[in-house]
């Protein structure tokens, strides 16, 4: 079982940055993708960003050229650098894992972003 736990969120004016992280712990042995989701009010909760073990990275066209994705592998944490927020990145913000063939969701961190 691998458990997470995300920090970082809060609240925020527009244009503001966070730094969310999430960091790993259980029975570690290989995570493969590490991704943050996100769900808004009344709203699917859908991918933000990716990033596989090697690096490789995508994100969702809403938030290119504004969130960065990074992990630690090492440390087994991913984070998500997010950059000139807007009000509509207003949403609960889920950390996800991927190992083998496991899936493991965090609790979620909050954030709200004030016009």
């Amino acid at each position: 079982q691998v458990h997470l736990v995300e920090s970082g969120g809060g609240l925020v004016q527009a244009g503001g940055s966070l730094r969310l992280s999430c960091a790993a712990s259980g029975s570690i042995f290989s995570i493969n993708a590490m991704a943050w989701y996100r769900q808004a009010p009344g709203k699917q909760r859908e991918l933000v960003a990716r990033i596989t073990r090697r690096g490789s990275t995508n994100y969702a066209d809403s938030v290119k050229g504004r969130f960065t994705i990074s992990r630690d592998n090492a440390k087994n944490t991913a984070y998500l650098q997010m950059n000139s927020l807007k009000p509509e990145d207003t949403a609960v913000y889920y950390c996800n894992v991927v190992q083998v063939l496991d899936l493991y969701w965090g609790q979620g961190t909050q954030v709200t972003v004030s016009s």
